[in-house]
């Protein structure tokens, strides 16, 4: 399904959505401690099945219930345009990116084989394609309006209420703006941040960095939404949206790579704990994307050399949640199974 916004609504300020970031809904202990004598009672060794079972006492404590369940899961790409392009950061025209959106429709992309593989859901979201953000080498990425309504457009990721959702976006340039968020919030050297993307080598490369530490030069700013505002997008901003509104509603998150990961870090320099209810899919080949993990105090349940974006590997995570769930929820115990538990 593709939805499409081409002309944001008059939204409330930045000021009023702070709010959202404070007294975020905490885990259901409760669930999560059942989930955990549940596999400790298990047909196995004790801890024998490492993440997984971390992955099922995340997914009770985060959707308030035990057992935990994914029969309802949504992959959500958020699709965004960047003014930055015309500083040839990209090997590809921004005209891609709708292009990209229409091969989601009718199915031609990576992401449709995974949902339909795995049996996901899958939505769209097209931001103003036709309306690229700033150039953010000489001005602000959006306005406050436009900022807020794509933050707050972002819970129809959750609309149909999942068990889980999975957050990744596409957009030529989005590298470009994942490394000058990375960059503004969690310091260094903008080449530290900044990595081939979609194929940038050499000059194109150099010219990547120089763009990154010109625009954080230009925007510097203490205040996250404020950095999201003037060097990020619509998608990135709809992603970190997307990201409050799950929490709010009990729905664990999985985010992508690097640019769902670099949205997340604006939520991350808000509030600590803002993350809990989210895990990443996987770790993308994009060099900067481990450095940004690490601020974010988050790890990959995959690591398969991928960079691709929309979604693709979060949604191959989904896989290994699921099974989590399916051998917690399906194995039999000691007692049912009447064998003799260890000493």
């Amino acid at each position: 399904m593709i939805d499409k916004i081409t002309q944001p609504p008059q939204l409330p300020l930045f000021g009023d959505l702070l709010p959202f970031f404070d007294r975020l809904p905490d885990p259901d202990e409760d669930a999560r401690t059942r989930a955990r004598e549940r596999n400790a009672q298990l047909l196995k060794p004790s801890g024998s099945l490492g993440r997984l079972e971390q992955l099922v006492e995340w997914m009770a404590a985060w959707q308030g219930c035990h057992p935990p369940r994914v029969e309802r899961a949504m992959v959500a790409v958020f699709a965004g345009n960047h003014g930055v392009t015309v500083n040839g950061i990209s090997p590809y025209p921004a005209s891609v990116t709708a292009q990209m959106v229409e091969a989601f429709r009718v199915g031609n992309a990576a992401i449709n084989q995974i949902c339909q593989q795995f049996g996901a859901g899958l939505q769209v979201f097209d931001l103003a394609l036709e309306e690229p953000t700033g150039d953010i080498t000489k001005e602000p990425a959006m306005s406050e309006t436009d900022c807020a309504a794509a933050f707050l457009y972002g819970r129809q990721a959750i609309a149909d209420s999942p068990d889980i959702v999975c957050l990744g976006e596409m957009g030529i340039g989005n590298t470009t703006i994942a490394a000058a968020l990375a960059h503004a919030l969690v310091g260094g050297r903008a080449q530290d941040w900044v990595g081939p993307g979609t194929g940038a080598k050499s000059e194109m490369l150099e010219r990547k960095i120089k763009v990154v530490a010109d625009a954080v030069a230009l925007h510097r700013t203490d205040e996250p939404l404020e950095v999201l505002r003037r060097l990020g997008g619509r998608e990135f901003a709809a992603i970190a949206g997307a990201i409050i509104a799950a929490r709010y509603e009990q729905i664990p998150v999985i985010l992508d790579g690097y640019c769902s990961c670099a949205a997340a870090a604006v939520i991350k320099a808000l509030n600590p704990g803002g993350l809990d209810h989210c895990v990443v899919g996987h770790l993308s080949a994009e060099p900067a994307h481990q450095r940004l993990l690490e601020y974010l105090d988050l790890h990959p349940i995959l690591d398969l050399d991928m960079h691709l974006g929309e979604a693709s590997g979060a949604a191959l995570a989904l896989a290994v949640v699921n099974s989590a769930v399916r051998i917690h929820t399906g194995m039999a115990t000691f007692d049912e199974a009447g064998i003799s538990q260890p000493d």
